[in-house]
């Protein structure tokens, strides 16, 4: 009787596809709002419904999209386009370098499948699990990502539709949706960290922001940004114990 109440529990306590969606709502608001802003750039940048659509799905990067809106307005070429993309989303490497030890038991196949669909956001909802200290597993994760990647290429969408009641997204603060959304994930975060870890953590927060500020003098920004967080994630792994 015992172990038949210890294997059902267990089997409760095992992230499923389904608790990865529920898990992915409190950020879809700021998918929603950003995705809406990145289909009306698309649109004002002279790009058609199908066009904004196909951009969200095979790019899936708001920040990138919103670049590639601005280069292609000013006539930059294909192979300056293809570069900067590149450069903005390498940190998509980091963020999977981080979680990759949580599906060392997946195939090769599986874990390119997660990490193809790793965001920001996804990122933060999964290390704020991982910071308290609950399993993960790829149905979760896939739940958590797939959810996330409709609602964005259906906002983005939407946005391009729409577009043109909505010429300033920035009146309406949507501009600010995705900072105040990367705060509270921050502060989830944080809450779940352990009191003599929270001023180490705390220490490398401000690292990061120095080594930006000073990197910034002499690389652009979002060089700095990848430069300073592969910096100060190596003295975070050398000075943790």
């Amino acid at each position: 009787m015992n172990e038949l109440s210890y294997e059902m529990t267990n089997e409760d306590n095992i992230p499923t596809f389904s608790q990865g969606v529920k898990d992915c709502i409190p950020t879809l608001i700021g998918y929603i709002s950003i995705g809406i802003a990145a289909g009306i750039v698309g649109a004002s940048s002279n790009l058609s419904i199908v066009e904004v659509t196909l951009l969200s799905a095979f790019v899936y990067a708001g920040a990138a999209q919103f670049i590639i809106c601005a280069l292609l307005l000013s006539g930059s070429p294909i192979s300056v386009i293809i570069f900067t993309t590149f450069i903005v989303n390498l940190r998509h490497f980091l963020l999977c370098m981080t979680l990759a030890p949580q599906f060392t038991k997946y195939s090769l196949l599986k874990n390119i499948g997660i990490g193809a669909l790793v965001t920001d956001e996804t990122f933060g909802v999964a290390v704020n699990k991982i910071a308290k200290r609950e399993s993960m597993n790829a149905r979760w994760m896939n739940g958590l990502n797939v959810t996330a990647y409709l609602f964005w290429i259906l906002s983005c969408m939407l946005g391009a539709i729409f577009g043109k009641w909505i010429s300033e997204p920035e009146v309406l603060g949507l501009d600010f949706s995705l900072t105040a959304m990367f705060l509270a994930l921050l502060v989830l975060q944080l809450q779940n960290i352990e009191n003599g870890k929270l001023k180490f953590y705390l220490s490398l927060i401000v690292y990061i922001v120095i080594f930006m500020l000073v990197l910034c003098m002499f690389v652009p920004s979002y060089v700095a940004i990848i430069l300073s967080t592969m910096m100060v994630a190596t003295i975070g792994v050398v000075t943790d114990k």
